[in-house]
């Protein structure tokens, strides 16, 4: 399953779900499932993204079982 930290990233640069649905072209609802882990985005949604959060990806997402600090 892949993880992610989408509601921490958004909610750290003060992005509401609407807004950051807007900046990457999908719906608020979209990002409330990824948020939730009821959806995979696709490679081109995760690196816009990753792109609007000023991260990379692989800070964004991971799979489940793997430590997000081995990450790094």
């Amino acid at each position: 399953m892949l993880r992610n930290r989408l509601k921490e990233l958004r909610a750290r640069h003060g992005f509401s779900q609407t807004e950051l649905a807007k900046h990457v072209g999908v719906t608020r609802q979209t990002i409330g499932f990824i948020e939730k882990g009821e959806f995979s985005p696709s490679i081109v949604l995760s690196l816009r993204l990753a792109k609007h959060l000023h991260i990379r990806v692989d800070e964004l997402f991971w799979l489940e079982g793997e430590d997000f600090d081995e990450q790094k």
